[in-house]
């Protein structure tokens, strides 16, 4: 007597059981593209390099600065993939090729919690520069030796400030699209 796994019900192109809505798989794919500036802005830091900021309490330079903004890069820009979590089917069910758990159905919840909190954790941690850079009265950062800096700062870092709030919206169409009933 031979036993089989019950296929998962696939009828979408991304491989989920209902189809991702257009705006949220190009949310996904914007999520990573949008952290990168920031991830190469931050770069130069590891090699001393202060990108035009005036910070009178900066350290000195020391060796582990290069794995740690190297490493700081690279977790952020690996956090950004996992959005696409949201709108694939490896974020529905666990792929068949892992061993004892693969083809099992994830708990909806087992993705929406920490993308949640993840979403509320970025915009928490962002919001800061950006009423900094509004102006708003006692959100002070630190100051750059000219504009140009100042600019090239913002171009690149304005981009990520939108990674939480967009991974809430992807959150929430997760949610629609695993936790209600189809019409």
């Amino acid at each position: 007597m031979t036993t089989t796994r019950p296929e998962p019900c696939v009828t979408s192109p991304q491989g989920t059981e209902r189809p991702v809505p257009r705006w949220a798989d190009i949310t996904a794919h914007a999520i990573p593209l949008l952290l990168l500036p920031q991830c190469l802005w931050r770069l130069p830091y590891a090699f001393d390099f202060n990108m035009g900021m005036i910070d009178p309490n900066a350290p000195e330079w020391v060796w582990w600065a290069v794995p740690y903004v190297f490493g700081l890069s690279i977790v952020s820009e690996a956090l950004g993939l996992l959005s696409f979590g949201l709108v694939r089917g490896w974020g529905e069910a666990v792929p068949r090729r892992l061993p004892v758990i693969g083809g099992k159905r994830i708990p909806p919840f087992a993705a929406i919690v920490p993308a949640a909190l993840g979403g509320l954790g970025a915009t928490a941690f962002w919001a800061p520069t950006l009423l900094h850079w509004l102006h708003v009265p006692g959100f002070d950062g630190l100051g750059f030796s000219n504009i140009w800096w100042e600019i090239l700062a913002k171009v690149c870092i304005t981009p990520g400030v939108l990674w939480g709030p967009l991974l809430l919206a992807l959150t929430y169409a997760y949610y629609v699209r695993r936790c209600r009933p189809s019409r």
